[in-house]
């Protein structure tokens, strides 16, 4: 029987698939179910800066007349109340379920909100995700000050917390490579997720308004995240958890073969319900069987990035006619 046991960020998982923070999340019920199902760990849904920030603007903008004390009160009481609820799902989820719990933040600054984290941990989570959501879309910030955000942020979690730590990055970024491998040298992170599926807009021209496209990935997504952890996995020494575009068996197979140490999903799991977990796993293990492979790590990385072989593919990023197959 193929033997499906990984470390991720120094956690024993009992198989790669972690259900990513999304709605699949945010409740002890569903996690419970999760757990039943065959995940290996559960990134819960995330706790947004940017929404308790944006609550807390919107409450106090609602009367004018109010004082700066009142402001500071209202601003603290969301804040207390969004933490206070997140702190409840961390330790009532722990209690229910035998693999791990991952805390997560979506953020965009290193405000205030990191010193929640030594919150996080005492509530008992097993390790934290810091989610970097950064749009490089001013104009007038540099991609130096951009990609200086992440330093920023990590070097101030990391003082906060003992919990290990994976910062979950977005594939927008000049050098991406290279930002991936000195944020690894910093020791304020223990594990990366690539990449973070962004919010996609889209425009109906009848109404005239922006609305939202693609809300779920399907296996074509997996080719950015598949790329980039070909490249990164060897060229980095802390472990890499690839999501988007895993809806499969294959895909968690593929990822893994690209040197990922873990997978993330979502998507499949809206799309086909929590048992999918095992048919994904039954998938895996038949492979496995028929490649006469007993572990995950006799075949991690088998197809990484290599100068040395047709791997180096995972750097071609214009058609050829070797690689299209459209004239």
């Amino acid at each position: 029987m193929a033997n499906f046991n990984v470390n991720y960020l120094g956690l024993h998982l009992r198989n790669p698939i972690i259900i990513a923070s999304s709605g699949l999340t945010n409740s002890v019920e569903k996690n419970i179910d999760l757990f039943e199902k065959g995940a290996g760990a559960i990134v819960l849904k995330s706790l947004f800066e940017e929404q308790i920030l944006a609550e807390s603007a919107h409450n106090i903008s609602l009367d004018q007349s109010y004082g700066y004390d009142v402001h500071d009160y209202i601003s603290n009481t969301l804040r207390n109340v969004r933490i206070s609820d997140y702190l409840r799902l961390i330790k009532e989820t722990k209690l229910a379920v035998d693999i791990p719990v991952i805390a997560s933040i979506n953020c965009v600054t290193d405000r205030e909100w990191v010193e929640f984290t030594q919150q996080i941990e005492d509530a008992g989570a097993d390790a934290l995700e810091i989610n970097i959501g950064i749009l490089p879309s001013n104009h007038n910030i540099s991609s130096e000050q951009n990609e200086q955000n992440y330093f920023n942020i990590l070097k101030k979690v990391r003082r906060n917390t003992k919990l290990p730590v994976a910062v979950k990055l977005s594939n927008y970024s000049a050098g991406l490579a290279h930002l991936i491998k000195k944020l690894s040298w910093t020791g304020y992170v223990d594990g990366f997720v690539l990449f973070n599926r962004y919010y996609r807009p889209n425009l109906d021209i009848e109404t005239m308004k922006v609305t939202s496209s693609d809300l779920f990935s399907n296996s074509s997504d997996i080719s950015e995240s598949l790329r980039w952890v070909a490249i990164m996995s060897k060229a980095i020494e802390l472990p890499i958890s690839a999501t988007t575009g895993v809806h499969s068996g294959a895909d968690v197979i593929k990822q893994i073969l690209a040197g990922a140490n873990s997978v993330q999903i979502a998507s499949a799991i809206y799309k086909n319900g929590s048992s999918h977990i095992q048919t994904m796993l039954k998938d895996m293990e038949s492979w496995m069987d028929r490649k006469s492979y007993k572990n995950l790590d006799e075949f991690r990385g088998k197809m990484s990035f290599d100068v040395n072989s047709n791997t180096v593919a995972f750097e071609r990023i214009q058609f050829m006619k070797h690689f299209g197959t459209i004239e």
